[in-house]
């Protein structure tokens, strides 16, 4: 089972992740990325979309025209993880 970060594990996650901000409610990390147009903003997804997949771990979102709000937090580990961790770093990759 994944665990939760310990408070030290997660400020030096989120030293790592500067464009992330911690989100009390639920437990984790979140972005907001911003594309010139929707099919550029749906073209991200899709690519995050098929990463999360392959690493079966799924981010909360949302999409309203050129921007997405990411959410990751695993519910399994009552909060963040470093699967988050990781999954952001990968999200950043993809931007």
């Amino acid at each position: 089972m994944i665990g939760k970060l310990s408070d030290e594990a997660r400020a030096l996650a989120l030293a790592d992740l500067p464009q992330w901000t911690a989100v009390a409610e639920p437990d984790g990390i979140s972005r907001r990325f911003t594309f010139v147009d929707f099919a550029a903003a749906f073209g991200f997804m899709t690519r995050v979309a098929i990463m999360a997949e392959k690493a079966d771990h799924h981010p909360e979102w949302s999409n309203v025209y050129n921007r997405v709000d990411i959410l990751l937090t695993t519910h399994d580990a009552g909060g963040l993880s470093q699967r988050d961790v990781d999954m952001a770093k990968a999200i950043d990759a993809i931007a």
